[in-house]
């Protein structure tokens, strides 16, 4: 792999620039949950829900998480779907999964505590390069970068650096470029006050530079070109993939729903069954559900087209109506369930957007 290297500019003040971060973190940090304490287990989690999540949206997660969760044994033992449900509405749901699998080998391994050995909480699922150092530093103080997107934008406008932030190698310098300006006194400030400077301050499009308690230090403020900083190549545009959404009644009322497959996206979350438009028209739907599930049923109306953006794919979805005919539902495919009931079951967003529907 191409290697990608950067020298710390001779004029740069390291040690400055730690003092004037630390002390403007100090006075000006959000008050968010998991700063009451250093909990490893807390912190951990919240690391793991920020992940592709804002600050304000993973706020009452937290909360009710650690509600119905407090300790990392509560958590272990509890049921899958269960996690999933108090994780609906979050997204990117093999977070959950991953955690979930976690925590049970630190019970199992650790007696129910977070390692603090790199070696050992790397091991563990879920925990990537930026999670092991956000835990490590922030609830160990251990000098470990974590960095994200927050961190590369500031740093690349403090130090001037204009390597493609999309790239993983570059992920890669800017880790040895925090190793080299950390602070040893207080690692947990520090990748902190990074952070929060590039949530606060340091915006992506219109960074406050007038305010900012790091300007003398900052070079592309210097040359006056921060806002062509980071560099970053534009991603692939999205995947469309169009789906029909089928909301299945019977005489009784219920509706039906099923089970994702254990693997892959979504995996574990109950759906109303979608199936890709390309496969199937309307016609050869009923059909094809007819042999798969062994109902046979008559589609009614057509309702109105949800959306949902993942990382990778956009689904549309055009959800259509429909009651039982007849037939005997085959073991094992799926459930009827009342309204009420649906609230139990974890459902994905998009799902969720269909279920909004039939209220």
């Amino acid at each position: 792999m191409e290697q990608t290297s950067f020298t710390i500019p001779l004029l740069f003040n390291d040690e400055a620039f730690r003092h004037d971060l630390l002390t403007w973190y100090q006075g000006n940090k959000r008050l968010l949950p998991w700063r009451e304490n250093q909990d490893p287990y807390r912190i951990w989690v919240s690391e793991i829900m920020l992940q592709q999540t804002q600050v304000d949206t993973v706020i009452p997660y937290f909360n009710q998480f650690m509600e119905r969760y407090p300790t990392i044994k509560e958590l272990a033992e509890a049921d899958e779907q269960n996690v999933l449900k108090s994780w609906e509405g979050l997204g990117y749901y093999s977070r959950a999964r991953n955690l979930h699998t976690a925590v049970k080998e630190v019970v199992e391994k650790y007696d129910a505590q977070v390692p603090s050995d790199k070696k050992e909480l790397k091991q563990l699922k879920g925990i990537g390069p930026y999670t092991l150092g956000a835990v490590l530093s922030i609830a160990f103080n251990h000098p470990e970068p974590a960095v994200d997107g927050n961190v590369m934008r500031v740093l690349s406008r403090i130090l001037h650096i204009d390597e493609d932030i999309a790239k993983p190698k570059t992920k890669k310098l800017f880790e040895e470029v925090v190793k080299e300006i950390i602070s040893y006194e207080d690692p947990s400030s520090f990748n902190q006050g990074l952070m929060e400077l590039g949530a606060l301050v340091c915006h992506p499009k219109n960074p406050e530079c007038e305010t900012c308690p790091v300007q003398q230090h900052c070079l592309a403020y210097e040359h006056g070109d921060q806002k062509d900083l980071p560099v970053k190549t534009k991603q692939k545009k999205q995947k469309v993939s169009s789906y029909y959404g089928l909301v299945l009644k019977n005489d009784e009322g219920k509706f039906f729903i099923q089970k994702r497959p254990d693997e892959g996206l979504l995996a574990n979350m109950w759906e109303f069954p979608i199936v890709l438009q390309e496969e199937f028209d309307q016609k050869e739907l009923v059909n094809w559900f007819e042999v798969e599930y062994g109902l046979s049923i008559n589609i009614y109306t057509q309702g109105k087209r949800v959306r949902h953006v993942f990382s990778h794919v956009i689904w549309e979805v055009d959800v259509i109506y429909a009651s039982v005919k007849g037939g005997q539902k085959s073991d094992g495919d799926g459930k009827f369930v009342t309204l009420e009931e649906l609230e139990r079951y974890p459902m994905p967003n998009i799902q969720q957007k269909i279920k909004k529907l039939i209220h």
